[in-house]
């Protein structure tokens, strides 16, 4: 995956299009819209009104629970 992070900025974190998403979790662009918009994840919105994810947050909803011992 390419890094989307904002040139000159290094520690602005990369950010990913539904679309992107929705490819990593294997369900439709349109679901993680629907996702954002009942608050179940987060989205940030562009200048132009396009929702971006932060990238490490998706991640953390992809690693496996760890259970206490």
């Amino acid at each position: 995956m390419a890094d989307r992070s904002t040139p000159g900025r290094p520690e602005q974190e990369a950010l990913l299009t539904p679309s992107e998403v929705a490819a990593m979790f294997r369900v439709n662009p349109k679901t993680v819209t629907r996702w954002a918009r009942s608050g179940k994840i987060s989205a940030i919105r562009t200048l132009g009104g396009h929702r971006r994810f932060l990238e490490s947050e998706i991640r953390k909803f992809l690693e496996p629970e760890q259970e206490e011992g």
